[in-house]
């Protein structure tokens, strides 16, 4: 079985987030779309409420779980006996970056593989940075992240 690992910190999850997971449900196996998170540091959402509205928004997948880890991804990989890192792709800038820590992973565990996906063209304007200022701006977050997400982030305000 093919395992990929969704690494990311999703704080908040975004439509940009869920169309990797939806095109590399039709690829892998299984998903685990692996909330990064560092005890020491604290995100916009805590680590639960990550896990809940991810676990909501992918929850018509049945090859898609989700998990939280603290550490380096590829220590999670092993762990979880995933070959593959998936990574989404918004741009070049993306791609720049994304190929820079490919290399790094391939270097501390030589048995992974990154597979880069590319977003639909009207979700490669979010970024989780731009959903969070959005909200705190009070401006409109519908067509950026999934209803589970929209839903709690308005009601929290």
């Amino acid at each position: 079985m093919t395992i990929a690992i969704y690494p990311g910190s999703f704080d908040p999850f975004t439509n940009g987030h869920l169309d990797i997971v939806k095109q590399g449900a039709e690829v892998f196996e299984k998903i685990i779309v692996a909330i990064a998170y560092n005890e020491k540091k604290q995100g916009f959402l805590s680590k639960d409420t990550r896990i809940k509205l991810i676990s909501e928004c992918v929850k018509e997948f049945k090859n898609v779980e989700v998990q939280a880890f603290d550490g380096l991804t590829v220590d999670f990989a092993k762990k979880c006996g995933a070959s593959v890192l998936l990574r989404g792709l918004r741009n070049t800038v993306d791609f720049e970056y994304e190929v820079q820590m490919a290399q790094i992973n391939m270097a501390l565990y030589s048995d992974i593989k990154t597979v880069f996906l590319i977003t639909k063209p009207e979700n490669s304007c979010i970024s989780s940075s731009g959903v969070r200022e959005i909200l705190h701006n009070n401006g409109d977050i519908t067509n950026f992240v999934p209803l589970p997400v929209k839903k709690f982030l308005e009601s929290n305000k």
